[in-house]
């Protein structure tokens, strides 16, 4: 089964062009290196939580907006390896590609895939 990497951050509202332009750089890069397919999705309908919540996990602002975003690998071991070489990208460097957000609210992980419908 594929690997998957999920990914949830707080944008600021007003940078949601300059995020999708981030996004489509970013991604083009992941599939040179092998994602299958990406998808970034803008928060539309987010609650906020009494105990958790997507808000609550990457510390959002009133300003901001929660995007979630996924890349789907054929594998783990792609997936790995790919990650070295898109770290190592300079078209991936915050001079060439800087992040409109804060990416230390970024929250992010690597999943096994268990069950495909």
């Amino acid at each position: 089964m594929s690997y998957i990497d999920g990914f949830a951050v707080a944008v600021p509202s007003s940078n949601k062009e300059a995020y999708i332009a981030h996004a489509k750089l970013a991604g083009d890069i992941f599939k040179e290196y092998g994602a299958l397919k990406l998808i970034e999705a803008w928060g539309d309908d987010v609650p906020d939580g009494e105990t958790t919540s997507f808000i609550k996990a990457v510390k959002a602002k009133d300003d901001e907006t929660v995007v979630f975003s996924i890349a789907f690998w054929p594998s783990k071991a792609v997936r790995d390896e790919a990650w070295k070489k898109i770290m190592e990208d300079p078209r991936m460097q915050s001079d060439e590609n800087p992040m409109p957000f804060d990416g230390k609210r970024l929250i992010y992980g690597g999943f096994e895939t268990i069950l495909e419908l």
